[in-house]
């Protein structure tokens, strides 16, 4: 008996931890978004354009709502300048080829040469297509 709740207290100990931690997918998934945002950061649309399926809707917090050409052009243009992105928290749930990343962190930047700094919470939804993790839906609004 004594050792059947030993088992017990174990698996459970077990269980816990794995939702502690992220899975190995879970956290290409993380480092990919992350990757992400130093690109944007750095303004590099190679990896931007590599990474936004073709059919992705980018929803800021001000609900101004762009495709993925729009976000590469505005990055090339100068319209949107993201000068640091730090992210304080984010988690990636998985359900099989789509991904779901929920997270917050602090933007700065310029929109048209006007300044902004916020915090944001964001969700960000990734596809799994021909074995490569693409983003086709991203939201963000912004904190109280």
């Amino acid at each position: 008996m004594k050792r059947i709740s030993l088992v017990i207290i174990i698996l459970i100990l077990l269980s816990f931890s794995s939702f502690a931690q992220p899975g190995k997918t879970e956290q290409q998934i993380l480092d990919l978004s992350k990757r992400k945002f130093d690109w944007m950061v750095n303004k590099n649309t190679d990896s931007l354009k590599a990474v936004l399926d073709e059919q992705v809707k980018y929803i800021h917090s001000n609900g101004w709502t762009q495709t993925k050409q729009e976000v590469i052009d505005d990055f090339i243009s100068g319209k949107l300048v993201y000068q640091k992105i730090e992210i304080s928290e984010t988690i990636a749930r998985l359900y099989g080829t789509t991904a779901i990343v929920t997270g917050k962190g602090k933007f700065s930047g310029a929109v048209n040469q006007t300044p902004f700094a916020m915090e944001l919470a964001y969700t960000e939804v990734y596809i799994k297509k021909d074995n490569h993790w693409l983003l086709v839906s991203r939201h963000s609004n912004k904190m109280p």
